[in-house]
């Protein structure tokens, strides 16, 4: 059994969350610039086996779509043809940035710490991640 890596979609950069080979626990990955986001995937696949990939989906409260929906649409054909052999699955990502913040505070980071946004970018992941193993 492989991992399952979840992608928390940015315009400057992407937060990582991946499980354990037995899909069971989510955990922070890694914060990638977007513009490096295709070579980092492809060494990570070529380290660790991947079964699927888990995208976050921006929504507005009211589940319409966001600004941000359509470029995550164009990120997901740009996977699908990179990666023709994981399936994706995307999942609500509406409040998750918020909820990591607020992960960081319950888990005693300074506020210093919860400015940095590649930390709360892979919580964000993580987050995302966690979804997606509570719905199957």
């Amino acid at each position: 059994m492989g991992r399952i890596l979840a992608i928390d979609y940015g315009k400057k950069r992407m937060g990582l969350a991946v499980t354990d080979p037995m899909q069971m626990i989510a955990q922070p990955l890694a914060t990638i610039d977007a513009a490096e986001i295709m070579n980092y995937l492809k060494a990570y696949f070529s380290r660790e086996q991947v079964d699927m990939i888990v995208l976050g989906e921006p929504r507005h409260l009211d589940g319409k779509d966001t600004d941000a929906t359509p470029l995550v649409k164009e990120f997901e054909e740009k996977l699908k043809a990179n990666f023709p052999a994981h399936p994706i699955t995307k999942i609500d990502e509406r409040l998750t940035s918020r909820m990591a913040k607020q992960t960081l505070i319950d888990a005693g980071y300074k506020k210093s710490d919860r400015r940095n946004k590649k930390l709360v970018d892979t919580v964000a992941a993580a987050l995302i991640l966690q979804t997606y193993l509570e719905m199957k």
